[in-house]
């Protein structure tokens, strides 16, 4: 008898692996599958067929805590930043001028990490952490629901938020197996240290797979799977299927014109796409770009209100809210708390499919119209001398360089390019394919098909 615990963090571990055929793979695989929520246990109706939902009281940090987390992060960000922009970038954002105790202290740490920065300390802070948090009560709370529970495994669908610790502690005291799944393409290589140490490790490609091993030294070759991701997994599945006749009707298309999809990120990361937006909606307008319709999808992560004027501006302009609901106020991080609908996957699905072009700022979107074998154009007008937020920057990432040497996409950097771009793709859709096709194997290293079902019966495996 085998039993599965799968901690769901936020809105996009319920997209991923609730959402997905996961669930149903690992109700068939495991004897039972128990899910330990961080969201609200309504959001599961009508989801479940044999699983049960436990609710767990959300851990938050006090000051010692804190501390120790946060020296673990810098430490590892001081230990990796050598020829490592995006890890370089990442220091600079969590470095601190605040006459706060906090900003006082991460100061502190900064200097601290300068001197004491290998594995060994990380691994010091890491046990401090644990230290701090041991006799908390939600902590305790926690040991007896896993002594109750009884599991053989918990699959973490997210390994960085820090609120699992406390849980993954637990775990390690009881002997309990445990497994996290690698959120997304960029966690890796630009990204802070992970939440806690876990016993295997599920990842999206051979690429990731050599970078958990490069970050994480002491992790092994054989604890780590490379199974895909079940991010993507709704794109095969019949039930998310939309003919292109209602994808038109829907969102009141032109059937005649192309269509271009501009897929915006949430304004900590992409602050210039309302100047993207402008642009191309005036390129329309002004018939440099011609005979098609435009369709925009916001973050689901934010409210689209900063958009509000662009819909008076350009009323031509098509949109794609998606709807994901707030299932909790006052939560100390609201957008975790976003839950997606089983329509907007449909609506996403089928821009993805029935677009002919894409257009973003460096998302893991690209990945997505890639997928379709559509064309993408990632716009970064932004640098470090003319205005702008500098999204150029982003160009350094490691993730980035990957797509930029892939030749998969076009960087564009000004208005002129981005019309070009748009017009070059549009009179030759299949134009780069072949690229895209090989950054795809590149970032993804299985095929969508039976993904879920793949996790499972590694998970089993491993139980």
């Amino acid at each position: 008898m085998k039993k599965l615990g799968i901690v769901i963090t936020d809105g996009v571990g319920f997209r991923n692996f609730i959402l997905s055929d996961f669930l149903d793979e690992a109700e068939k695989t495991f004897d039972e599958v128990v899910i330990l929520s961080c969201l609200p246990t309504k959001v599961y109706s009508g989801f479940l067929s044999k699983s049960k939902v436990i609710a767990l009281d959300v851990f938050e940090e006090k000051f010692k805590t804190w501390f120790f987390r946060k020296a673990k992060e810098v430490a590892h960000l001081k230990l990796h930043q050598k020829n490592n922009f995006g890890i370089q970038d990442s220091l600079k954002i969590n470095a601190s001028t605040s006459k706060t105790n906090r900003g006082y202290a991460t100061r502190f740490i900064f200097k601290l990490t300068s001197f004491i920065h290998s594995e060994k300390w990380i691994q010091r802070f890491n046990l401090l952490q644990q230290f701090s948090f041991r006799s908390d009560s939600i902590t305790i709370g926690y040991k007896e629901i896993l002594e109750k529970e009884n599991f053989d495994m918990l699959l973490f669908t997210h390994q960085r938020p820090p609120f699992i610790a406390p849980l993954v502690y637990q775990a390690e005291k009881l002997k309990i197996k445990t497994t996290s799944f690698i959120f997304s393409w960029d966690n890796l290589a630009s990204k802070g240290r992970m939440a806690a140490n876990f016993n295997y490790y599920l990842v999206w490609s051979d690429l990731m797979k050599t970078e958990l091993q490069q970050f994480y030294s002491s992790v092994k070759e054989e604890d780590i799977e490379v199974v895909g991701t079940p991010q993507f997994e709704p794109y095969v599945l019949n039930r998310y299927k939309v003919s292109e006749e209602d994808f038109v009707l829907k969102f009141q298309l032109n059937p005649n014109f192309r269509t271009i999809c501009f897929s915006c990120g949430d304004i900590s990361t992409s602050k210039n796409d309302e100047l993207y937006i402008d642009t191309i909606a005036n390129a329309i307008k002004e018939e440099k770009i011609t005979n098609v319709n435009f369709i925009i999808r916001t973050s689901p992560a934010e409210d689209p209100i900063r958009f509000s004027e662009y819909k008076e501006k350009f009323p031509f302009i098509k949109w794609n809210y998606p709807k994901w609901d707030l299932s909790r106020e006052n939560h100390q991080e609201s957008w975790s708390q976003r839950i997606p609908s089983v329509e907007d996957i449909r609506d996403l699905r089928s821009l993805l499919e029935y677009s002919d072009l894409n257009i973003n700022m460096l998302s893991t979107m690209s990945l997505d119209f890639i997928l379709f074998d559509k064309p993408v154009i990632n716009t970064v007008f932004g640098n470090s001398k003319n205005g702008l937020y500098d999204d150029q920057r982003f160009l350094n990432y490691a993730h980035i360089e990957n797509v930029i040497n892939s030749k998969a996409t076009k960087i564009v950097k000004n208005e002129d390019e981005l019309i070009n771009g748009v017009n070059s793709y549009l009179e030759d859709l299949k134009l780069d394919s072949d690229n895209r096709k090989e950054l795809l194997q590149l970032q993804v290293s299985k095929p969508l098909q039976n993904t879920g079902r793949r996790i499972a019966e590694t998970l089993l495996k491993w139980a």
